[in-house]
Order: C-alpha cells, then structure tokens, then sequence
C-alpha cells in the first residue's frame, strides 16, 4: 500500500508580517489614515457637550451632565421648526433641480467629438469648483444685487429694480441656482468617467437594430449610469439637512432670515455669536444622526431593489 503524502499546509503568516510584506501600502495610506482619525474621529470626543450643562472655565470633563435637556430645549423652541422647514425645502430643491443637470450635461458634451471644444468647455464649467464661496458669492452679489449688473441692464432697458437677494420670494431660487452653476461641471466628472466605461459593442448592436440617438441613451446609456447615479442619490439624501453653510452664509441677510435661516447657520449664531456650545453641538448631533438614518435607510432599499450600494 502506497504511503500518503502529507500536503504541506500553506504557512500562515502573523498580522505583524503581512503589513510589513506590503509596508510601502500602507506608508501611502498613512497620512489619510492620519487626517481621518484626527479630523473626523477625535473631534467625536467633544460630543458628549451635548449632553452636559458646558461650562467654559470648568472645562468639557468638569461639566456638569444633563441629559437630554439641551435636546428637547432645542426640539421645543418656537424656531426649529422653521428652521427644519427652510433646511429640507432648500436640500430637496437642490436634488430635484440639480441632481438631473450634471448627468444632462455629462450626455451632452459626451455627444461632442471635437476635442479641443470638449476640454474647453469641461474646463470652464468644472473650474467655479475651486472657487470658494467667499469668491463665488461676490461674484454673483456684483451681477443679482441691487446695483449689479443685472439691475443695471434692466433699468438700462426701462424697466424695474429687482432685489434678488433681498426678497424672500426669490432668494431659494438664487441659492439653488447658484449652487448648481457652482457645481454641475464638478459632478459631471464622474458621469463622464462612468460612460467611458460603458461597452461600444451595446451602441452597435443598438444601432444594428435600428434605435437612433435618444433610443440609445435611453436603453444602453442610461441603464449603464444607474449603478452610479443610485450610489450619488443615496450620498445626497446623507446631506438632506446641509443645505449649504458656506453659500448661505455669504448671501442671506436680515430681510430673507425667514427664508434662508437654515440650521447650520443657526448653530454658527448660537455656538460662536451667543457662546451656547451645549446647544449648538446638540443640534449638529441631531443632524448628524438624521444623516445617518437617512444613508442607511437609502441604502436598505436600493439593495432591495438590485441596484448597487455603498456597502
């Protein structure tokens, strides 16, 4: 009878061996490792002032707790509610209005075949992005405000002074506009990249078949899209209560507070203006935990239907 040979079992290496094997790696994810746990993690330390009675000169460990006081405070005041309004109506414009826009343009300008054309134009619409809201914000009071550029046209032309900025009838629609000019060429990037992705064969077996340029769209571009724009969706209901800080910031005022009081700039005023830390970081608390709720609920149901998630 035949003597069995022992297979060598495979030689399982130590935690501690495997990073050093790949340490190169991980020296190259380390300082984003780094900047997450400083920036991101440590701060959550800070959060239990939610719960406390903060006192400055006391310290955040010497602080009295709570509870939840500093919640229902905020929860309970005649303004929250208004403020919550303002939040959802301004974020649930900018998905509805400028969700659809950098998809519209990312098809349109994949349409473009002269190349020097198509980067100039990519060029000049994703740049706005690197301007901060500080720069950007100036440049559209100097066009929209009451002596900017626009007025100046209309009353060139005859007709009346409009106060964009000022009328609570029109200033959501500025914020929402704005933001998306801002924006869209950025967010069209990743829909350029996904349709360099898509196979050429679909195009010409759809071609084959008959179906002319919106068919095509239609069935092979848009079907090779929706994996993308269903992980995009769920990032942007994350942030449905950040409705922009650094925007709004740097457009609203006094006449458009009842309208553009939103609640990020609400903590900035009670936080930093009327020094109430406690209920300033309760309510960041508060939004956070929607946000959260809100990924993974969005997430849940695009599971169930098929579609590719983020986790």
């Amino acid at each position: 009878m035949a003597e069995r040979v022992a297979t060598p079992r495979p030689v399982r290496r130590s935690t501690a061996a495997r990073i050093w094997q790949y340490r190169t790696i991980y020296l190259l994810i380390l300082p984003t490792i780094v900047y997450f746990v400083v920036f991101a993690y440590l701060p959550m330390i800070g959060l239990q002032i939610a719960f406390k009675d903060f006192r400055v000169f006391g310290g955040m460990w010497n602080s009295p707790w709570v509870g939840l006081d500093n919640f229902r405070a905020v929860l309970s005041s005649e303004k929250f509610p208004q403020l919550v309004r303002n939040t959802l109506l301004i974020s649930t414009y900018r998905i509805v209005f400028g969700f659809p826009v950098p998809l519209i343009f990312a098809l349109l300008l994949n349409e473009v075949r002269t190349r020097w054309f198509k980067r100039s134009i990519q060029t000049v619409t994703y740049f706005p992005h690197f301007l901060s809201w500080v720069v950007f914000a100036g440049i559209v009071i100097n066009i929209l405000g009451p002596s900017g550029l626009l007025n100046t046209l209309l009353l060139d032309a005859g007709g009346h002074r409009v106060n964009f900025l000022t009328n609570p009838d029109t200033f959501r629609s500025v914020v929402v506009l704005t933001g998306i000019m801002k924006e869209f060429g950025w967010g069209a990037i990743i829909y350029l990249a996904a349709l360099s992705g898509i196979d050429a064969q679909l195009y010409e077996a759809a071609r084959v078949d008959g179906a002319g340029k919106l068919r095509q769209i239609w069935h092979v571009t848009l079907p090779g899209l929706r994996p993308v724009m269903a992980v995009l969706l769920v990032l942007s209901l994350g942030n449905l209560l950040d409705a922009g800080f650094d925007q709004i910031f740097q457009l609203y005022n006094g006449a458009v507070l009842d309208v553009g009081d939103i609640i990020d700039t609400y903590v900035y005023r009670i936080g930093l203006l009327d020094a109430q830390f406690e209920t300033a970081t309760a309510v960041g608390l508060f939004k956070g935990v929607v946000g959260m709720v809100m990924i993974v609920t969005a997430n849940h149901v695009l599971r169930r239907m098929g579609q590719r998630s983020i986790w």
